[in-house]
């Protein structure tokens, strides 16, 4: 059962990069466009994501955005990110698959209101006031 599952990891790749060059004849362009082109679209959403995770973690700190979900996304682009990356033109329709995927729809995050009694008005249970250190 391992020797299977080490074949089916080590004959994927194989594959890949077969249909690829099958699919470059048939069209006519050259394989380097194809790979290069997958691997420079990867590598720059790579790079866009390492800034947007910044955001997205420093925004999840202050209270303005959840936490696990900009975690899925990051990770959800970072995975894609690699499958670009990755010679081959099924790993890039799986990179673009993920990408695609509505996984992050949804109502947007905000606190939820307290309710104090009946007929009050809603009071968002965060903290207001002047902040200084004790040292």
């Amino acid at each position: 059962m391992r020797f299977l599952i080490l074949a089916i990891l080590l004959a994927f790749p194989v594959a890949d990069v077969w249909l690829t060059t099958r699919v470059a004849r048939w069209s006519g362009v050259p394989v380097w466009v194809l790979l290069l082109g997958s691997f420079l679209a990867g590598l720059l959403l790579l790079r866009n994501e390492r800034t947007a995770f910044r955001t997205r973690t420093v925004a999840a700190l202050r209270g303005d955005q959840a936490l696990m979900r900009g975690l899925l996304d990051s990770g959800r682009k970072v995975l894609a990110a690699f499958l670009l990356m990755l010679p081959g033109l099924v790993s890039d329709v799986m990179a673009l698959t993920l990408l695609l995927l509505p996984l992050n729809v949804g109502r947007a995050f905000a606190p939820q209101p307290v309710m104090a009694g009946r007929g009050a008005r809603p009071a968002y249970d965060a903290i207001d006031g002047d902040y200084r250190r004790v040292d």
